[in-house]
């Protein structure tokens, strides 16, 4: 069997077992740390960093604030990278998760109806996060989702996993995206030239508009659109193809660092070509955006895994890691909990005595700190969300 590096064209053996050395973690904590850093962005620190730079004006706070940000159409910004890597991340915990599970007797069947069943949650819970609790018509509610994008690319990816070799793995990774390519390349939304990748005469959003029931995001297009949820699939194999290498490798741990680092490289190149016909846009979720947020995934992946998996720094990664431990609690608890309000509670006499500029750089960051905190208290608890 080969692992992830068989990408680039060199196999490495595998026991064909499926025995696992038993001093391995049963989580790593890497993956947990580098989860945390992915929701840490979304949780408050956009706002952070652009209160900086609005409180000084400097172009560099200007332009690390626009990398906050999504672009209209085509092009990338590390905003963009947050969604893709935690689906890759999700990826990357099946062999720890579903696999170890083949490995203790379950059956495959019994497996599937589990990650059917996550899958389906996270597209319920999506529902419940664009709309509410609330009785809406049909076509006042939208369908798509992040949380329902992560379901669904999980899902499918899970049952790849479940169902197939990592050979075949790999070909499905990039079977997926040539596929996708190849269906947008040579179609369009009628009356749209062949090919044709804007908002209005794309095909993936042209059978989403046809499709899906309710109203999409953007009126013409949804960026958690189903069309596009096909090329999310690869993102979440690339993650299970990284974790296999990471549980079931024999090579030495710096060396699977090294090969993570390499082939997110590799990729990173590949992305920059393919986006000269394909350009890298979030929105269609192309090829190339497939390719260039896993080149980065993969490089902060190994990042994290040297420093705290291999070298032991762990005691810096513990702020994040008790945030990746609630990830899908602080992403939802937006539509339960009044963050703003608690803050403003707490510490809005601080804002007042920092006065303008700079207290809306000291509220973000007291926001932050409300937040983190009651994921600390859930961290001691031991409660943690799990879907």
């Amino acid at each position: 069997m080969k692992t992830l590096q068989a990408s680039l064209g060199k196999p490495v053996q595998k026991s064909d077992t499926g025995k696992v050395n038993p001093a391995l973690p049963e989580r790593l904590y890497s993956l947990d740390a580098l989860r945390g850093f992915d929701m840490f962005w979304i949780m408050g620190a956009d706002e952070l960093f652009r209160g900086i730079a609005k409180a000084t004006g400097s172009p560099f706070w200007g332009a690390i604030s626009e990398q906050l940000e999504h672009p209209a159409w085509n092009g990338f910004h590390f905003y963009d990278l947050i969604f893709p890597l935690f689906l890759f991340m999700a990826g990357v915990s099946t062999p720890y998760s579903i696999g170890r599970q083949l490995e203790k007797g379950k059956s495959r069947e019994q497996l599937l109806g589990r990650v059917i069943r996550r899958g389906l949650i996270l597209v319920l819970l999506g529902i419940i996060y664009n709309n509410g609790l609330e009785l809406r018509p049909i076509s006042d509610i939208r369908f798509g989702s992040v949380l329902g994008r992560i379901g669904l690319g999980y899902m499918f990816a899970n049952i790849i996993f479940l169902y197939t070799k990592e050979k075949a793995q790999m070909i499905w990774f990039w079977g997926i995206i040539i596929g996708y390519w190849l269906l947008l390349k040579f179609t369009s939304a009628p009356g749209f030239p062949m090919g044709d990748l804007t908002m209005q005469g794309n095909f993936a959003s042209y059978i989403d508009r046809l499709v899906l029931p309710g109203k999409l995001y953007l009126g013409i297009h949804d960026p958690e659109g189903l069309m596009s949820t096909l090329p999310a699939i690869s993102t979440a194999l690339l993650g299970i193809l990284a974790g296999n290498l990471l549980k079931n490798g024999t090579m030495a741990s710096r060396k699977k660092a090294l090969w993570l680092a390499g082939t997110g490289v590799v990729f990173l190149v590949l992305a920059q070509i393919w986006n000269l016909d394909f350009p890298i846009n979030k929105n269609l979720w192309t090829s190339s955006f497939v390719l260039q947020v896993g080149g980065i995934s993969l490089l902060l992946l190994s990042l994290f895994y040297y420093v705290i998996d291999i070298l032991g720094h762990k005691k810096w990664a513990f702020f994040f890691k008790v945030i990746g431990m609630n990830s899908i609690l602080i992403y939802i608890s937006g539509h339960f909990i009044n963050w703003e309000y608690t803050t403003n509670g707490f510490f809005q006499w601080l804002g007042q005595l920092v006065g303008d500029p700079y207290n809306i750089v000291v509220m973000a960051a007291c926001y932050i700190f409300i937040k983190w905190l009651f994921l600390y208290f859930m961290y001691k608890k031991r409660i943690f969300l799990r879907v």
